[in-house]
């Protein structure tokens, strides 16, 4: 299937490993330009080298997207060394799973500020394209309440709301806006990497509630969101991708 990627303009916060690395090299690999962000500069340089190396144009820069002026900035910058903007993916997060209000004050900031900030200055470009989205990670800890805190919960079922409020509310536009909720995804460096080395009965037990047995690779999350943001997506708005592996069990109607 051929994705109608070819000389758009992707950007994706959290641009260096796991779901959204994966995301930025499947972009690229359909023929997508592609702007990336990430705390780590010297990861940052290393992935854009990786991506023009695919034969795209890659823009990058070190961030955090908590920091409301440096994120849209690097949107503004973004959208200027693409030549525009036409997808989004706001990929981020704070991971702040503990029960304290330092939780909630991150995952405020990071979840739900990151992805509202990064739609906001992207909009210009947005509504320049004729083939739009905007795409928003939540989590399946939205969906149901699992054995993370309640901030991480709150916030990712936040980002559900929002993303269908916009898709009512851009659909006039040609804007498309939905939202991805992946399960348990583990990669290297990732937090299941480092539940599985510093807390094993913890880990042990996220991975028995999962009935494949597993966890997600990072590149099982990222083909849905790639085909979600894409053309090929073109009637889809409003809706929240659940990828898991049938671990949730509340049924989506």
């Amino acid at each position: 299937m051929d994705l109608g990627l070819k000389g758009r303009r992707a950007l994706i916060t959290g641009g260096t490993k796991g779901i959204g690395r994966s995301c930025a090299e499947i972009f690229a690999d359909e023929g997508a330009d592609v702007a990336i962000c990430a705390r780590n500069a010297d990861e940052v340089e290393a992935t854009v080298e990786t991506l023009k190396a695919k034969g795209v144009n890659a823009f990058g820069r070190a961030v955090d997207v908590a920091d409301k002026a440096a994120l849209e900035g690097w949107v503004a910058d973004a959208g200027g060394a693409l030549g525009g903007i036409d997808m989004i993916v706001a990929n981020v997060s704070a991971l702040a799973v503990e029960d304290d209000e330092a939780a909630w004050e991150a995952g405020f900031a990071v979840d739900m500020m990151h992805s509202v900030r990064m739609v906001n200055a992207a909009m210009p470009h947005l509504e320049s394209s004729d083939a739009a989205s905007i795409t928003l990670i939540s989590s399946v800890s939205g969906r149901e309440i699992d054995f993370t805190g309640p901030a991480y919960g709150a916030f990712k079922a936040a980002l559900v709301h929002y993303a269908q409020g916009l898709a009512m509310k851009l659909a006039d536009k040609n804007i498309r806006a939905n939202t991805v909720s992946p399960g348990n995804t583990y990669f290297d460096g990732g937090i299941w990497q480092s539940i599985e080395q510093n807390i094993p009965d913890l880990f042990a037990e996220a991975l028995g509630l999962n009935p494949t047995g597993r966890m997600a690779g990072p590149d099982e999350i990222a083909r849905g969101v790639v085909f979600l943001a894409s053309p090929a997506s073109s009637f889809t708005t409003g809706t929240n991708l659940v990828i898991d592996g049938a671990l949730t069990k509340g049924v989506q109607l």
